[in-house]
């Protein structure tokens, strides 16, 4: 039995937490250069799935994200969790994707890559929560997709069995590879960074090369691994250009509006302790649609 070939996508996104300037541009894409960023947490879930099924089955993990080139940071937490190769497709031409066009140069990517059994994806990104990168990839692959799954029940080296929840229940889906499978938080919790891959991969550099944007690594050398991150631009990948970035996305904002969010305050404090002032307090409650 050969070794799988495993891939999972994964995706640097805005951390909805933590926003503290304009999220968007005037043309309604994300402002994405001045929002802090943390891996997308689904994208940990399927990750997660993938170093599972290596250490049942053996085999090769390749991480792919698209973004700009600090979006190599996911990459490299990749790399101390438990992946063996990264791959960073980053060009101007992809700025402006929606999922229609990020589907698509995913899809190029993982063409270029060659051979694979599983494709691993979050279910969805926090920036977005469209879950359609996924099935999208699968689709222009023409490959089986698995969506929403909570548990991998059996993996073999030629078939995976897994429970997916569904809007009415759960099922058990069995299918032969290749296929893509999208992961939910539900379905594991992700392990940390391994300390010792941490030392191991620490200083990643890039190497300078004449052509920007043009296939160049990202090499690590250290005394017992040689290992690439690689970068790949639109045409490294042979995607074509009008259905990358903006010019490949039908989706456009129409309008942006900011909506703040306020309560107000109530001092319960001066309602009477009697049986009338309780059944005005629970009457408040209801109205307020905290109960009842």
């Amino acid at each position: 039995m050969g070794a799988l070939n495993i891939i999972v996508t994964v995706k640097q996104v805005p951390d909805t937490h933590n926003i503290s300037v304009d999220a968007m541009k005037e043309d309604g894409t994300v402002n994405r250069a001045l929002l802090p960023t943390i891996f997308n947490p689904e994208d940990l879930n399927a990750l997660e799935e993938a170093l599972k099924v290596k250490d049942q089955l053996g085999g090769k993990i390749t991480v792919i994200t698209m973004g700009p080139p600090k979006a190599i940071e996911v990459l490299k937490d990749s790399l101390y969790r438990g992946a063996d190769e990264a791959i960073l497709i980053s060009d101007r031409k992809f700025a402006g994707a929606d999922t229609l066009a990020t589907s698509y140069s995913l899809k190029c990517a993982i063409e270029k890559l060659g051979k694979y059994d599983i494709i691993f994806c979050g279910r969805q990104a926090i920036d977005g929560d469209t879950a359609q990168v996924g099935p999208q990839i699968a689709e222009k692959l023409k490959i089986n997709q698995i969506t929403n799954i909570i548990n991998v029940e059996e993996v073999t080296h030629e078939s995976i069995t897994l429970r997916r929840q569904t809007e009415y229940g759960q099922e058990i889906v069995k299918s032969r590879f290749p296929v893509l499978i999208t992961v939910t938080a539900e379905a594991n919790e992700p392990r940390f960074p391994s300390v010792k891959r941490v030392m191991m991969f620490k200083n990643i550099t890039k190497k300078e090369t004449e052509e920007s944007y043009d296939e160049t690594y990202l090499k690590i050398d250290t005394d017992r691994s040689k290992k690439y991150i690689t970068e790949w631009s639109a045409d490294s990948i042979g995607a074509d250009s009008i259905k990358i970035g903006l010019a490949g996305s039908p989706t456009k904002v129409k309008h942006i509006e900011k909506v703040v969010l306020t309560a107000n305050s109530k001092n319960m404090q001066d309602i009477p302790n009697t049986e009338v002032g309780i059944c005005a307090l629970i009457n408040e409650l209801k109205n307020e649609h905290i109960f009842g």
